[in-house]
């Protein structure tokens, strides 16, 4: 993939993956959801979901106040290409006990619009499982 693209590009990127994050934690759903273009994709244990509708509707009921932590994320690996971009980035979940409930990785294609990066496609991939081919989740 060709790097082309800004710092500029670049601190927007991760800007995007630490909203995700302090957003769903927050239960701020509306403003979560906004994130994502509306026909995003979004896998996860071997679900894919498909436009907001889809994704909320999954994300939402688990994420209620009682069941809620924090998640962390490491430093990014950003690709750049225009208008479009991948990213990898790894994730712990904690509880709000402290306890680490979940570790793995986000694998992301990202897409510039008017208002800002958004998540075209998201896949979060546990530690000790492999990715799912793009073609295969079509």
């Amino acid at each position: 993939m060709t790097t082309t693209g800004t710092v500029e590009d670049e601190l927007a990127i991760r800007r995007l993956l630490a909203s995700y994050c302090q957003l769903v934690d927050d239960g701020r759903f509306e403003d979560w959801i906004a994130l994502f273009t509306d026909d995003a994709e979004f896998v996860v244990m071997g679900m894919h979901k498909r436009g907001h509708d889809e994704i909320r509707g999954f994300i939402e009921p688990t994420q209620q106040p009682d069941v809620r932590g924090v998640h962390t994320i490491s430093a990014p690996i950003i690709s750049l290409d225009g208008d479009t971009a991948t990213s990898t980035v790894d994730f712990v979940w904690l509880s709000r006990a402290g306890d680490i409930g979940q570790v793995g990785r986000y694998h992301d294609v990202v897409v510039r619009r008017p208002q800002g990066w958004c998540f075209r496609r998201r896949e979060i991939v546990f530690a000790g499982n492999q990715p799912i081919p793009r073609q295969e989740t079509r």
